[in-house]
């Protein structure tokens, strides 16, 4: 995924509407204002509420569903195998966007990891705070990847140990939400 088009698939979410925020390796990269490798997907968050409107805008660019499912993570792929990965959050009465993980687990992004902001080709984005990348880094770095999770890391009983002692972290920073707040699906 090239600067590009990433520019191009955020133009097209904000003409219709949506805010989402940059995660990932293009996340950390708009926070250090460079791009300092290639990428092979690009990670987004958004609300779970405009997930809908958010698939028919990357159909539109000619994305379509490759794998997963809201509410948890889910990814879009092109015809020239470019990746979208969206990871959608429902927002808590504090502001924390809460994430299903795929063993049923949530994930509390703190309401202040969304204010971060960063460049892209010199263009000013929306990104997730570095306060937010290091509370998901412990949990993701260590994580073992495989070529055959199209991109994702791969499931073991170390790694769901790691992710849930991160969880369990982020949880008591910014508090953890009910899973009760996801709907089962669209």
């Amino acid at each position: 995924m090239d600067g590009e088009e990433l520019l191009r698939i955020l133009d097209a979410l904000e003409r219709s509407g949506m805010v989402t925020w940059l995660d990932g390796g293009w996340g950390v990269n708009a926070l250090l204002e460079r791009q300092t490798r290639a990428h092979d997907d690009l990670d987004l968050v958004a609300a779970f509420d405009v997930v809908p409107a958010l698939q028919r805008v990357l159909a539109d660019r000619g994305y379509s569903l490759a794998g997963g499912g809201a509410p948890m993570s889910f990814e879009l792929v092109d015809a020239q195998g470019r990746q979208v990965d969206v990871h959608p959050v429902v927002f808590d009465e504090a502001g924390n966007g809460v994430y299903r993980m795929r063993d049923g687990d949530t994930w509390a992004y703190p309401a202040a990891g969304f204010s971060g902001r960063g460049l892209v080709l010199g263009r000013v984005v929306r990104c997730l705070t570095r306060t937010c990348r290091r509370l998901l880094t412990p949990a993701m770095s260590s994580r073992p990847r495989t070529s055959t999770t199209c991109g994702r890391y791969a499931s073991s009983s170390a790694s769901r140990s790691r992710m849930s002692t991160a969880s369990r972290r982020s949880a008591s920073a910014c508090g953890k939400a009910s899973p009760r707040a996801f709907p089962r699906s669209l």
